[in-house]
């Protein structure tokens, strides 16, 4: 059966001596990081992880990030990533809906958790995952995995593995339950495609707490090659760490390949050794691609779409598509082809099939489809229909197989390679007492993609500014979320039939100039 923790003995059997990670001063091979992870298990069971039990991590990316996504599983567990972009009542509501009883935490995160400890009934333990000194109320990681190790827990095929948060159109916060199986089978789903050896050099600036970089953890593991890690994306740190280790392999978001490519000294740097970068999480601007093709002419670009409740990859661009000319070229604006394993399909409201170059639903099946939304049994049966995936994206498959994506059903926005949800940041909007009525949308951005902005109309007599209406918001939910821009109209906002806001009107001033409803 397929199993995080056996991707971790494989790697020891069959490549142990190669380095596994490499985080700044702390290096270890594949042999020394499984003896790690056990010994690791061994800490968490003593205190009190048990089969299903949930702990979670507020950090930034680390070496330690990557060992605690293998060694709850190897516990037995259920590893849960926090957002570290989150406001406190957000991390507040993960970690009450998760029960996690555990939580790792690094120094840039103690104080927003001292400020919702109280919060949290069901977290018994806080470990501090950093070096030096330990805060008052947390444990050490270093006594943690210096435990005696234990024997794998034997979790595995249909058995949670990760609990990762998204956003819910309602604007609550949904638990996907990806079980091994589906981690597994989704990382060897896609690895072949990309080529990937155990000789790799894989840079982990992307967030490890996104469901993409779990995907790419999870793929390095299965070849046994190696991680390097950085903290966070910054472009003159990406390229130092490319030109120092020599590495091989990257996953950026758009936002960050922009960055990246067209920093002032990205010409200063030996990048050769970065062979393929592979992107998603939101839409690329083909200007961007191209500037990115031109100043990495040795890089191979793949691009990946999927969602997290499919573990996350559903299609790929391969890098032979990624051309402008010659026989493979006019597939650039698609999302690529469906994985080995995955049936895809686009679906009308009834679920039927629509002709090729029609659009609708985009829907799939296959083995890395989730098994669920924790505790939300009624949008678990809502998103997945007769076996089919409803990605709430909109769609066509051209007579290739290509997927093209045109907009969206459900109502988010995509900016930054974040997912915003429109009403999530009206229900904050909502509580400011000068809104009578609010409407979020996505509009174009160069550097996000996509931004949030607001449409207002102010109760009567009363007003509220840009800056005010913003700062009021980044109370309340993650930075990321806000409006970036505001807009306002003492008309109240247009609406349908049946009572609701009718957002595509509001949408077509700002993308009356563009091919599609999403950058």
């Amino acid at each position: 059966m397929y199993s995080m923790t056996q991707l971790v003995r494989r790697a020891a059997q069959t490549n142990g001596n190669a380095i596994a990670t490499l985080d700044g001063e702390r290096s270890q091979t594949w042999k020394e990081f499984a003896v790690r992870v056990a010994a690791f298990g061994g800490g968490l069971q003593k205190l009190g992880i048990a089969n299903g039990d949930c702990a979670a991590i507020l950090a930034l990316n680390s070496d330690r990030y990557f060992e605690f996504m293998f060694a709850v599983p190897w516990a037995g567990g259920v590893f849960q990533p926090v957002n570290t972009r989150l406001a406190g009542p957000e991390v507040t509501y993960w970690l009450t809906d998760s029960e996690a009883k555990v939580v790792f935490v690094d120094a840039s995160f103690v104080p927003l958790i001292e400020k919702i400890r109280g919060d949290l009934p069901h977290v018994e333990h806080f470990v501090f995952i950093d070096d030096g000194d330990v805060p008052a109320g947390y444990r050490s990681y270093t006594d943690l995995v210096s435990a005696d190790p234990m024997p794998d827990a034997g979790r595995e095929g249909d058995d949670v593995a990760g609990l990762f948060y998204t956003g819910g159109t309602t604007g609550r916060s949904k638990g996907v339950m990806l079980s091994h199986a589906n981690l597994v089978v989704n990382a060897l789903q896609a690895f072949s495609v990309f080529d990937m050896s155990p000789t790799d050099k894989v840079l982990h600036v992307a967030p490890m707490f996104h469901i993409a970089d779990a995907f790419v953890c999870l793929m390095t593991a299965a070849t046994a090659g190696s991680n390097f890690f950085q903290p966070a994306f910054d472009p003159v740190s990406t390229m130092k760490g490319v030109q120092e280790y020599s590495i091989d392999r990257m996953l950026l978001v758009p936002t960050m390949i922009n960055m990246f490519v067209n920093h002032p000294e990205v010409e200063n740097f030996d990048l050769k050794s970065l062979s393929q970068i592979l992107y998603g999480a939101s839409p690329m601007p083909e200007p961007v691609i191209k500037k990115a093709m031109e100043i990495l002419p040795h890089t191979q670009f793949y691009q990946a779409y999927g969602q997290t409740e499919a573990a996350p990859c559903i299609t790929l661009l391969d890098a032979g598509r990624h051309t402008f000319e010659g026989p493979l070229a006019g597939k650039m604006k698609s999302a690529g082809q469906a994985i080995a394993g995955v049936e895809l399909a686009v679906l009308d409201e009834k679920g039927a099939p629509v002709e090729t170059g029609v659009v609708g639903e985009v829907c799939m099946k296959g083995p890395n489809v989730m098994l669920g939304y924790r505790n939300m049994e009624e949008q678990t049966n809502n998103t997945i229909v007769d076996g089919w995936l409803h990605t709430g994206d909109g769609g066509y498959l051209d007579e290739d197989g290509f997927l093209f994506i045109v907009d969206r059903v459900k109502d988010m926005i995509v900016s930054g390679g974040e997912n915003v949800y429109s009403a999530e940041v009206e229900n904050a909007i909502y509580q400011h007492d000068a809104v009578a009525q609010c409407a979020v949308i996505g509009i174009p951005s160069e550097k996000w993609g996509e931004q949030v902005h607001v449409i207002v109309v102010p109760k009567e007599g009363m007003d509220v500014s840009e800056d005010d209406l913003i700062a009021h918001c980044k109370t309340l939910i993650a930075g990321f979320k806000c409006p970036r821009s505001v807009s306002y109209q003492s008309a109240p906002l247009p609406l349908s039939g049946a009572g609701k806001i009718l957002k595509t009107e509001l949408r077509k001033p700002f993308w009356k100039d563009g091919e599609r409803n999403v950058n």
